[in-house]
């Protein structure tokens, strides 16, 4: 039982904690209500407002959550790729490895390869994220089958005509070009403290309820378990006292009905 609300309580800090993104340090890219075939990546941005590699795996999931999107797949970023996705900068996507979309080689942009550049590096690795919005992507799906002949700009035109029709649930964006001088094979190994600062204080304050509800919970336990014991042990005295009370009753009543049957002899022998 104790066990069972530790969890759920944990489990709620995590919740919380994880709804408090500093969305002023975050940068979407290609941008605002331009995603390619719902595909856009999600930058770090710090104090100097330079991109900087800042979510592991699992971080970088629960941000795209945290925007109302999903974490894109492989599949999805490489639909993306044919229809005119590139960046300069690896992000994690769902199956757990790091990839960047090239259409051109570049000495310092996916180590001069192009096609899907994939990195399989240790998931506490800090990359950026590639999101997935279902809804850019079949606004954009019915777009193309509409239109005979297809190309990366038609698609960047007809997401920009969604801006009046539908909002979007991506913070605002500082750039909508990547920079090329980061070095994938160099990412940064910290995150910067604006990132954490509100949400710093949730997990602080979630966490001393928890604690306070832990020690609650283990008082009240403890005091249920000493109250059984002292039942059980009054039920045992008053076990103790009846078997003594019987006892003695039956100790009495043999020595009634032998000091009777001692009178009775007497009596028949002073008849003889």
């Amino acid at each position: 039982m104790i066990w069972l609300c530790i969890t759920s309580v944990l489990s709620i800090t995590l919740v919380i904690s994880d709804q408090n993104v500093d969305t002023s340090h975050i940068r979407v890219f290609p941008a605002v209500n331009q995603s390619i075939a719902g595909v856009f990546q999600v930058s770090y941005l710090n104090d100097l407002h330079q991109p900087q590699y800042a979510f592991n795996a699992s971080e970088a999931r629960r941000l795209c959550l945290s925007l109302g999107v999903n974490i894109a797949s492989k599949a999805q970023v490489q639909e993306a790729l044919t229809r005119g996705l590139e960046t300069c900068r690896f992000g994690w996507i769902d199956e757990h490895f790091a990839v960047i979309p090239r259409s051109k080689a570049l000495s310092n942009c996916g180590r001069n390869q192009t096609g899907l550049v994939t990195w399989r590096a240790s998931v506490t690795q800090k990359f950026d994220v590639f999101c997935f919005n279902e809804s850019d992507a079949a606004t954009q799906l019915k777009d193309t089958t509409d239109s005979t002949d297809y190309s990366p700009s038609k698609a960047a035109d007809s997401t920009q005509t969604m801006q009046s029709r539908s909002p979007s649930s991506l913070p605002p964006s500082s750039s909508s070009t990547p920079k090329t001088i980061d070095s994938e094979a160099e990412p940064a190994r910290f995150v910067g403290s604006a990132q954490g600062s509100a949400g710093g204080k949730a997990i602080l304050i979630t966490s001393t309820c928890a604690l306070l509800l832990i020690a609650i919970i283990v008082l009240a336990y403890i005091k249920m378990r000493r109250s059984r014991i002292l039942s059980s042990d009054v039920k045992q005295q008053q076990e103790d006292i009846q078997t003594e009370e019987w006892t003695c009753v039956r100790k009495i009543k043999e020595n009634k009905e032998a000091a009777q049957e001692d009178e009775r002899i007497e009596v028949g022998d002073n008849a003889s």
